[in-house]
């Protein structure tokens, strides 16, 4: 049952206004509309939490991770059927990020059994070194603080309430404060619910978690500028994320604030890939770029070849892949409205020329596809900015050399790919160099939706792509940027963390 209310400090807190939600289907609910006195009291509560909560040994903190992972798959059909009335995403969609969030949890679980995060080092003592003696010095990492997580539109559970960046940070030791996401208002409250459930099974402290819902501007500015955030991950557009970011860096005492904010993920066909696999690849990058309707950070809006005969069985290809994919629901109107609006700026820049065009409306999305060649895809910065939905620009380079100059001038990505061959390996090479200082992640003959979470995993890079490219949000080296080194300089073994005695 919902209560439309807030979860601070283990009570279900009532707003002193409402908003009303905008499901894509189904009725609208009101909840709790956070205040900047509803913000203080969940950080208030995270901050008399963590002393408790970070000196928890590790495997009772990995045991709380995999024991909400179990109460979020015991509410599992509840959570699919009003993920799918808010997102009005697909259900099976739904269940599969359903696994994808629990599977996150275990796998940080099991992390910080390991222990190996903690990155522990000793410099043993040489008390009669010359011609000084040196200390034992032993560092670990430890726990920041409480930290702000807003939730993600695109992603109602592995990017929100209980995704990576909570089941991150509460694997650091840092207590949390969510800032729900107002697409999905219902779906947040239930995860937090089996989030509350599984603190009082584990006799955890009960600020360890807050969700505090809003569909203004208010509680995400009293979040980040609180005194006691200590920092800050967000998933979102490039322009809030930015402001969020300025407001954090602002601070008397400023925090790290590691946002994703926008990426076009671009995808460089290689001669002899075209040649041989162009319907192919084309086919693909029709299935990849309208994926759950393009609202995935990792979509890639950007084809990159060289001219020619092989170019123009490209485009057919596309053309004909696209035009077979039907509408489909967004997630807000607000991002239909968004999606619309970048439509009609591609398609008003000069040198672009339609591919292919298509009608939507209300909050549904269908695919557009654009060319244009190398020299005016450079002579326009517009162009390489993120449209989010299923849109996609053709850029058709000169040359090899217009190809490479196209990497050089690219903003920073999550991903960049590269489709090719044997034959195409030189000029791989060429372009391996720009490319790594662009993204986090190089593809090769694949296409980049879907984010496999993992040891290795990057999802992060360069801005605008992220605003910290050495950190990334999926995959458990998300753990880090919760976490600061200490340095402990002779100390006796009976003080020590246990961790590092």
């Amino acid at each position: 049952m919902l209560t439309g209310k807030h979860l601070i400090a283990g009570d279900w807190v009532a707003g002193t206004t409402l908003f009303t939600s905008a499901p894509a289907s189904g009725t609208a609910g009101q909840f709790a509309n956070g205040s900047a006195a509803d913000v203080d009291a969940a950080v208030t509560a995270a901050e008399a939490a963590f002393p408790t909560y970070s000196a928890l040994p590790r495997n009772l903190r990995a045991d709380f991770l995999d024991r909400i992972a179990d109460e979020i798959e015991a509410r599992g059909a509840e959570i699919t059927a009003i993920g799918h009335a808010e997102s009005g995403l697909p259900t099976a969609r739904l269940e599969g990020e359903r696994g994808r969030t629990t599977g996150q949890l275990r796998l940080f679980a099991n992390h910080i059994r390991a222990g190996a995060y903690l990155d522990r080092r000793t410099d043993a003592a040489q008390p009669d070194r010359q011609p000084a003696p040196r200390p034992e010095i032993r560092m670990m990492q430890m726990a920041l603080g409480p930290v702000a997580v807003f939730g993600a539109s695109n992603f109602p559970l592995a990017f929100s309430t209980a995704g990576g960046d909570t089941a991150s940070a509460l694997a650091a030791g840092c207590p949390v404060v969510v800032k729900g996401h107002p697409a999905h208002p219902g779906t947040g409250e239930i995860v937090a619910q089996a989030i509350d459930a599984a603190i009082k099974a584990c006799n955890v402290p009960a600020g360890t978690f807050n969700l505090v819902q809003s569909n203004d501007r208010e509680a995400g500015e009293a979040l980040v500028t609180h005194p006691l955030i200590r920092a800050v991950g967000f998933t979102g557009s490039l322009a809030g994320g930015r402001a969020l970011f300025d407001l954090c860096a602002r601070r008397p005492e400023p925090i790290p604030f590691f946002g994703e904010l926008g990426s076009v993920n671009p995808m460089f066909l290689l001669p002899t890939a075209l040649a041989t696999r162009g319907a192919t690849i084309a086919a693909g990058w029709a299935g990849s770029l309208t994926m759950g309707a393009g609202q995935f950070c990792t979509n890639p809006g950007l084809v990159v070849l060289i001219d020619g005969p092989e170019a123009e069985g490209f485009v057919a290809s596309a053309r004909e892949a696209l035009a077979k994919v039907g509408a489909q629901t967004m997630l807000t109107d607000g991002i239909a409205a968004a999606f619309r609006a970048g439509r009609d700026r591609i398609a008003a820049t000069a040198g672009v020329r339609e591919v292919l065009t298509s009608t939507c409306d209300l909050r549904t999305a269908t695919p557009y596809a654009f060319e244009v060649s190398g020299a005016d895809w450079l002579a326009n910065h517009t162009l390489g900015e993120e449209v989010f939905g299923p849109l996609g620009i053709i850029i058709r380079a000169h040359d090899a050399a217009e190809m490479q100059a196209i990497a050089t001038h690219l903003e920073g990505q999550l991903t960049c790919t590269l489709h090719l061959e044997p034959n195409d390996h030189a000029l791989a090479r060429s372009l391996l160099p720009l490319l790594q200082r662009k993204a986090g992640r190089l593809l090769v003959n694949g296409f980049p939706t879907g984010v496999e979470v993992g040891e290795a995993q990057v999802h992060g890079g360069p801005y605008p792509a992220s605003t910290n490219f050495g950190a990334t949000s999926v995959g458990t080296m998300a753990i880090r940027r919760w976490l600061r080194p200490l340095a402990y300089q002779n100390f006796p073994p009976e003080l020590l963390p246990p961790d590092l005695a």
